[in-house]
């Protein structure tokens, strides 16, 4: 998978007009020159990226610190060894995206909303990756007949209200291109929100230019961007102005983020990060407990364990800050909120229930 594809080469190279752009670093040699990695460990990552693709982008890059084993960017983005370990439980496609894919490109999973996949391939590889097995730079775009077969679908579905663009990170993508996807989506009226799911706003945030972020419009319909970060450390100086542009642009901004062990796995780190999307006009929306992905149990931890940091959050942050805590079912049922219930069963009469404060004091309700 560490071959870059002609079409996805053109791909980067388009979204790249105009803007100055140091190369990835998309090799276990490339790391290793840039101090990521000991020359002990490159057969064994070798043996990684050999598997799962590798790419980390200059910005983030420039936030590793080499010296700290425990670094919550690079545990983002640095192979593993670790990854070569599957466990029995974990599948190759952990949310069934393929038993919901009536064509190539398209996940109709719930009836008013539908994923469009433009592209396989993204500016960085997270190490966690839920559709590692399936993305990678010899993915190629959805582009002629599949493009075409894919918005005859969505153009046969009134039920559709929803688009969700993502991949991949649809924003790899050319203004160009997407403007035309754009054209094609405002044409479609049933069709009424479309949502843009991306990476690129904090890992490759000199994309985002003024002209980029008018580009993700699509004329008559509302425009949603959610934003993927994990650490407080992603939001610098560049990728605020970024975020700004989106928002400038009038685009509405929510925020993706997966809970992962050693990297926001604690209150505090959590907090921040919510505190610092919410800051930038980014309305946390998900976070996701980690997928069941081959190679990923290093980053997991258990629900009672995510619920318990979830809680902690209730009645220290701003409501404002209070993501929703999500657990996609492995297999494709779709996804179901798993954060903690403040609610206990009540045994004495005229009493409904049993209320938990975020103190941990319980109360009755309503009052005897």
């Amino acid at each position: 998978m560490t071959t870059l594809s002609t079409s996805v080469k053109r791909l980067q190279a388009e979204g790249q007009e105009g803007t100055a752009h140091a190369a990835p670093l998309r090799s276990i040699e490339a790391l290793r020159q840039a101090g990521f990695i000991g020359a002990a460990d490159r057969d064994a990552l070798e043996a990684v990226a050999a598997r799962y693709a590798v790419s980390v982008t200059p910005a983030m890059a420039a936030l590793i610190d080499p010296a700290d084993p425990a670094d919550p960017i690079a545990r983002q983005f640095i192979p593993d060894a670790a990854e070569l370990t599957t466990l029995p439980q974990e599948l190759a496609d952990p949310i069934g995206d393929g038993a919901h894919s009536p064509v190539e490109g398209v996940v109709h999973r719930y009836p008013d909303r539908a994923l469009l996949k433009l592209v396989h391939a993204c500016p960085v590889y997270c190490r966690f990756c839920f559709r590692r097995e399936m993305v990678g730079p010899g993915g190629d775009a959805l582009t002629g007949d599949k493009l075409d077969a894919a918005f005859a679908y969505l153009a046969a579905q009134p039920q559709i209200w929803e688009v969700v663009m993502t991949g991949g990170d649809p924003l790899i993508l050319s203004a160009r291109r997407l403007r035309e996807v754009a054209k094609r989506l405002a044409a479609i009226p049933h069709i009424r929100i479309v949502r843009w799911h991306s990476r690129v706003p904090v890992i490759d945030p000199a994309r985002i230019t003024a002209e980029y972020a008018r580009a993700l419009k699509v004329p008559g319909k509302a425009s949603y961007v959610a934003i993927h970060a994990n650490h407080p450390r992603e939001f610098t100086p560049a990728a605020r102005a970024a975020i700004a542009r989106l928002a400038d642009a009038g685009h509405v901004l929510l925020s993706q983020s997966v809970l992962l062990k050693g990297v926001n796995a604690d209150v505090e780190t959590l907090s921040a990060l919510m505190r610092a999307f919410v800051e930038n006009r980014v309305k946390p929306y998900y976070l996701h407990h980690p997928d069941l992905a081959p190679g990923t149990s290093h980053f997991r931890l258990t629900l009672e364990e995510g619920q318990a940091l979830v809680r902690q959050l209730r009645g220290n942050l701003s409501g404002l800050c209070q993501p929703t805590y999500i657990l996609d079912i492995p297999g494709g049922a779709g996804k179901i909120p798993v954060g903690p219930s403040f609610l206990n069963a009540a045994a004495t009469p005229g009493v409904e229930a049993q209320v938990e404060d975020r103190h941990g004091r319980r109360h009755a309700y309503p009052p005897p």
